[in-house]
C-alpha cells in the first residue's frame, strides 16, 4: 500500500519516495517483496501516482491507483482484481520499509495457506497503532484489531500492537473485503475489520513476531524518518566492524547502497557510500570522502575529501594507488595500479596507465594516459569543442609540463616532454621536448600606469 500523502511529512513529495539509507521507503519494501518469490507485487498507489511509479522497479510489478483514498480497506479493494484466488496475499506497507524477508516468510508460514495471520509486536509506547483484542484476559486468540481512533482508555492501554502487515488465505480476503464497511469514526474502510469477519467464519486467526521493532517502524514525519536512519545506519556499521572493518566512529558512517568491504579496511569519519561500492583488503579512507558506484584495489589510500561519483558505469581505482586530498572522480575513471591523483584534481571517463600521477590542480577528460606520466599542476585536457568531446592520447613516460593545454583531438608520444605553460592543438611526436609558446620579451623603457592625481 502506497496511496498516501503524508501529511505530517509536510512535503510534496509522496511520502513513500522520501528516501532511507539511500532508497526511497516503497523501493525498500519491494525490493523485500521481491526476495520472497512473489509471482505478483501489486503496487497502489494515489498521491504523486505518476511520480512513485516512475521511481520504483521490480519484477512482476504491476500498479493500481486509489483515488480517493478511504482507508486501508479501500486499498486493498483496489488490488483484488489483479490477485489469483489460490495461494496466499501478502500484505505490505509502503511507509514501513526495514521490513526483513524473513519476518515475512514466517508471517506466510503461520498462514499456512489457509489462517489469517497478523504480524504483531509489543511495545512499550503503542501511540497510532492498532490494538490486538485477545480473548480469555489477553490470553486467547485474536477476535479483532481496534484502530487507536476508535479505541476505548482500556484498549488503548494494550501493548500489543499490530503492525499492519498481514497474510491472507487469496479467496477469503476477496470475499471479506466485499464485506467491508465504513461505520467508524473516520468513515473509512479499515482492513482490520476483518479479523473480526475471519473470527466469525470460523477462520484461524495467527500471529507471528518480526526480529526487532525496528522492522515495524513506519515513518510518518520527518522525525520518525530521521530517527529511523540513525538505526539502520548504526545496525549497518555494527555488520561491518563484525566483519572486521575498522571504525573510527560507527555513528558517523552512512552507508546508503551496498559496501563490501575485504579484510584490514579502515574508514575515518563522516564518509558516504552510495550505490555499489566495493573495498578490496588493506583500504584506508580518510575522513570526509563520498563515494558512488566504485570499485577500490587493495592497498588504496585515500585521504580526506575524496569525491568519487562512478555514475552508472563506475570507477576503478586500481591496487595501490594514492588519491587526495580533495580529488575527484567522476564515470568512466579507470586508474591503474600505484596512480597518485593529488589535491583539485578530476579524472571523468579517462584511463591512467600504472604509475601515473597527477597530482596538483589538473582536469583529465576523455583521455588514455599511459604508464608514468607526469601530468604538470595547473595542466588541463580541452575535451570539448562546445558541441563535442574529444579523446586525447598521452604515451607512456611523457611529462606534461606545469599549466599546459591539450586541446583534443591530440596525441602526445610515448616519453615526450611538453615544455611549460604550452597549448597543444596538434601531436607531439615521441622521445622530444614540444613548447607552444610566446617568446619572452623584455621591455626595458616600460612605465607602470599610475593614478591620476
Amino acid at each position: 500500500m502506497a496511496a498516501g500523502k503524508g501529511t505530517r511529512m509536510k512535503s510534496a513529495v509522496p511520502k513513500v519516495l522520501h528516501r532511507l539509507a539511500g532508497q526511497s521507503l516503497l523501493q525498500h519494501v519491494l525490493n523485500t517483496a521481491t526476495q520472497l518469490g512473489a509471482d505478483r507485487i501489486v503496487a497502489v498507489t494515489g498521491y504523486g501516482a505518476d511520480a512513485v511509479e516512475a521511481s520504483v522497479r521490480a519484477p512482476n510489478l504491476v500498479f493500481v491507483r486509489q483515488v480517493p483514498q478511504l482507508g486501508t480497506g479501500h486499498a486493498v479493494q483496489q488490488a483484488a482484481p489483479l490477485l489469483h484466488d489460490e495461494g496466499t496475499t501478502l500484505i505490505l506497507n509502503g511507509d514501513v520499509p526495514m521490513i526483513e524477508a524473513a519476518s515475512a516468510r514466517a508471517l506466510l508460514a503461520a498462514a499456512d495457506g489457509g489462517r489469517l495471520a497478523l504480524l504483531t509486536v509489543e511495545l512499550a509506547d503503542a501511540t497510532g497503532y492498532g490494538r490486538v483484542l485477545r480473548g480469555d484476559a489477553g490470553g486467547g486468540g485474536v477476535h479483532a484489531i481496534v484502530e487507536e481512533k476508535d479505541a476505548t482508555l482500556s484498549q488503548r492501554a494494550i501493548g500489543e500492537v499490530y503492525t499492519g502487515i498481514m497474510a491472507a488465505p487469496t479467496l477469503h480476503l476477496k470475499r471479506w473485503l466485499a464485506a467491508l464497511r465504513n461505520d467508524n469514526a473516520q468513515r473509512e474502510y479499515y482492513l482490520t475489520d476483518i479479523v473480526a469477519m475471519a473470527v466469525a467464519e470460523r477462520v484461524p486467526v495467527v500471529t507471528a513476531n518480526p526480529r526487532n521493532e525496528a522492522e515495524v517502524l513506519g515513518v510518518n514525519s520527518p522525525l520518525q524518518l530521521a530517527e529511523l536512519e540513525r538505526r539502520v545506519q548504526r545496525t549497518r556499521a555494527e555488520a561491518l566492524m563484525e566483519a572486521g572493518v575498522r571504525l573510527a566512529d560507527p555513528a558517523r558512517l552512512e552507508v546508503r547502497g551496498d559496501l563490501v568491504c575485504g579484510s584490514d579496511v579502515e574508514i575515518d569519519v563522516n564518509c558516504i557510500f552510495e550505490g555499489k561500492v566495493s573495498l578490496a583488503d588493506g583500504v584506508r579512507i580518510g575522513a570526509n570522502c563520498v563515494i558512488r558506484n566504485a570499485t577500490i584495489g587493495e592497498r588504496v589510500v585515500m585521504l580526506p575529501f575524496t569525491h568519487i561519483d562512478g555514475g552508472p558505469v563506475g570507477a576503478t581505482i586500481g591496487a595501490g594507488s594514492e588519491l587526495g586530498p580533495f580529488s575527484r572522480l567522476r564515470p568512466g575513471a579507470v586508474l591503474g595500479e600505484g596512480v597518485h591523483i593529488g589535491n583539485f584534481v578530476e579524472v571523468k571517463n579517462s584511463t591512467l596507465g600504472k604509475g601515473a600521477k597527477a597530482n596538483h590542480l589538473a582536469y583529465l577528460g576523455d583521455a588514455n594516459v599511459g604508464e608514468r606520466v607526469n601530468f604538470g599542476a595547473g595542466s588541463i585536457v580541452a575535451n570539448y569543442d562546445g558541441a563535442n568531446k574529444h579523446r586525447t592520447v598521452i604515451g607512456a613516460n611523457a611529462h606534461i609540463g606545469s599549466n599546459c593545454v591539450l586541446v583534443a583531438p591530440v596525441t602526445i608520444g610515448e616519453g615526450a616532454t611538453i615544455g611549460g605553460g604550452s597549448t597543444i592543438a596538434s601531436d607531439a611526436p615521441a622521445g622530444q621536448l614540444t613548447v607552444a609558446r610566446a617568446r619572452q620579451v623584455t621591455l626595458p623603457k616600460w612605465k607602470r600606469p599610475v593614478k591620476k592625481t
